[in-house]
């Protein structure tokens, strides 16, 4: 579950809240997190591969336990979108279906033993690597921009230029307070991006950190902390896969409904 901590309980942490990042780089700086970039990239892979050969196998008749799985995701996602977005589903039933499967697969990441990733990169002579994506702020605000711009990519398709200007300035108390109106939509419009990086990476970080507690009291020496160590770290990897699907599902709705929300006038 977990190694012996070198300095204590306190520098075991620091050491696995360390990210990866290029040499000469120091994390917090401004540095690319490489391990958070490189997991990412690699899920979003296994995710795309795994459904497109799931499609190339599927039959009309009685599925099996791989497309039965696939086609439950699809039509969950799909019912989602469909209670929420009311227009053409073609772009967003799909954009949906990858963004609950990636932020899924990311948060997953979670439920492997805390010194598992950490101790495979050792062995190829990396010291740092932090194996959860979405406990990554910069990540999250990066999906987050993502989102921000497609809610104003169908504000601007739906409304056009003038009319998308036109909102800011009048909605939702008239020309009248124009200034006041505009400062409100933008506050409102960055709040969005903020809340779902916010959101995500707060709940992954939490359980990341709880893990590595649990973890230290397993390695600490003593019989009875080890002991409440192995339950604690069981009890909370069974609660934590409740929020690992539960953070992929919100972070998904919310996507939807902001968007949803971008074509419809004050």
């Amino acid at each position: 579950m977990a190694s012996e901590p070198q300095g204590g309980l306190t520098e075991y942490i620091q050491h696995h809240l360390t990210f990866l990042t290029p040499p000469g780089q120091a994390a917090g700086s401004g540095a690319w997190h490489i391990d958070s970039i490189g997991v990412s990239l690699v899920l979003g892979v296994v995710f795309c591969l795994w459904f497109w050969l799931a499609a190339r196998k599927a039959t009309s008749g009685v599925p099996g336990k791989g497309q039965a799985l696939v086609e439950i995701a699809l039509e969950f996602v799909d019912g989602q979108v469909k209670d929420v977005f009311h227009g053409d589903r073609r772009f967003l039933g799909p954009l949906a279906l990858t963004v609950f499967m990636w932020v899924l697969l990311m948060n997953a990441m979670d439920l492997l033993p805390v010194d598992l990733v950490p101790w495979i990169a050792s062995k190829f002579g990396v010291e740092h690597f932090r194996a959860v994506p979405t406990a990554d702020i910069s990540l999250t605000f990066a999906m987050s921009l993502t989102v921000l711009i497609l809610v104003l990519a169908f504000s601007l398709k739906a409304k056009g230029m003038g009319g998308f200007i036109k909102e800011l300035f009048t909605a939702p108390f008239g020309p009248l307070f124009a200034p006041f109106n505009l400062v409100l939509n933008l506050v409102e419009l960055i709040a969005k991006p903020v809340s779902l990086a916010m959101r995500l990476f707060g709940n992954m970080y939490a359980g990341e950190l709880v893990f590595m507690l649990l973890a230290g009291l397993f390695s600490a020496g003593s019989w009875l902390l080890s002991g409440l160590g192995v339950v604690g770290y069981a009890a909370w990897g069974i609660f934590h896969l409740l929020i690992v699907a539960l953070q992929a599902y919100i972070f998904t709705v919310l996507t939807v409904v902001y968007i949803s929300m971008a074509q419809e006038s004050h």
